[in-house]
């Protein structure tokens, strides 16, 4: 009588996000609307494609340590995509870029 041995790669109770659609769309937003410094949110890009890989290798604790990674940077792409839109508003509330320039040329 021969018995049947478990899966070596169990699946998780769970499922674990990979933030990957967050991660692509925070990037994207605070590239355009704050700064180069938007494109920080690679980061959590990177980490993000890491969680169904690690998944995939069987490796569960690694995955969620990767998911969580990927949240807090996505997090941070969209605070600052938050920032670049109201810095943004601003900057067309009060006339524009050229109001902006104006005014600096007026402090100098």
């Amino acid at each position: 009588m021969s018995a049947i041995p478990p899966p070596l790669i169990q699946s998780p109770q769970v499922p674990i996000p990979n933030h990957l659609a967050w991660a692509i769309i925070s990037t994207i937003l605070a590239a355009c609307l704050c700064c180069p410094l938007g494109l920080i949110g690679i980061v959590a890009i990177v980490f993000s494609t890491k969680v169904n890989t690690l998944l995939n290798q069987g490796d569960i604790n690694g995955a969620q340590r990767a998911s969580a990674t990927a949240k807090t940077w996505c997090w941070v792409a969209t605070a600052l995509a938050i920032i670049g839109l109201l810095l943004n508003i601003a900057i067309f509330a009060s006339g524009g870029a050229e109001t902006y320039l104006q005014m600096i040329q007026q402090y100098q």
